[in-house]
């Protein structure tokens, strides 16, 4: 599999040298520009996989940058970086159409998170061809069709956060699927509403599948979820 190509906006030297560091060591193909003008003229020239970037830039801001890029593709993937936390500019920046969102100071791990979901979302990240169908013991789940059929004849349609959830858990099936991740992954942002919606979610899936006992959502204390198959 390539690796992705990531365009990486900052205006401060320092910060901006130790994320592409830190990407390139993450086996992200990372190109760092300074200034608004630089990241436009560079995205003109090379085709790229996501864009990050920080919000308050010389020549052209993150905003119009954003702007500008769109008009030219509309489905690149967009992360923006700012030490603005008011309401105003994170509405500002998903009005423009970002994908995800982030304050200074952060994590360079939850970076790396929200980059994975972003990517996994867009499908930049991978070459494989997705599954769409899954057979769960005695369930067939489309995860297309948002269709849960039980022994071929009792057809249950999910909301397509229900679909979400589950195709999400079908992918890591056996293994812990990462509370943060999903979050991620589907809600875009891990507060605290958000993840209670999820547990309500879980327990919607759970209740679906009760009819066949060889399938299970256990909770992983500290961690997440894992669907035993």
């Amino acid at each position: 599999m390539s690796k992705s190509k990531i365009l990486l906006a900052e205006d401060d030297t320092n910060l901006g040298l130790l994320l592409k560091e830190y990407l390139i060591a993450k086996e992200y193909d990372t190109t760092l520009c300074e200034d608004g003008d630089k990241a436009y003229d560079e995205f003109l020239k090379n085709p790229y996989d996501l864009c990050i970037f920080d919000v308050m830039m010389p020549n052209r801001d993150g905003f119009t940058l954003a702007k500008d890029i769109r008009s030219i593709n509309s489905e690149i993937p967009i992360i923006f970086l700012t030490a603005k936390s008011m309401k105003e500019d994170v509405l500002e920046g998903f009005k423009i159409g970002a994908d995800d969102y982030m304050t200074k100071p952060f994590s360079m791990e939850e970076l790396i998170v929200r980059i994975e979901a972003v990517l996994r979302r867009s499908g930049a990240n991978s070459t494989e061809i997705q599954t769409e169908v899954f057979k769960l013991g005695k369930f067939v789940f489309d995860s297309k069709k948002q269709l849960l059929t039980y022994e071929e004849d009792k057809v249950i349609k999910l909301t397509t956060k229900e679909s979400e959830l589950l195709k999400l858990l079908c992918n890591n099936a056996n293994k812990v699927l990462e509370r943060n991740l999903a979050l991620k992954t589907i809600w875009i942002d891990d507060n605290y509403f958000n993840a209670r919606s999820m547990d309500v979610y879980i327990t919607k899936l759970r209740k679906h599948l009760k009819p066949d006992s060889s399938i299970e959502i256990i909770n992983v204390h500290g961690k997440g979820y894992k669907l035993i198959v």
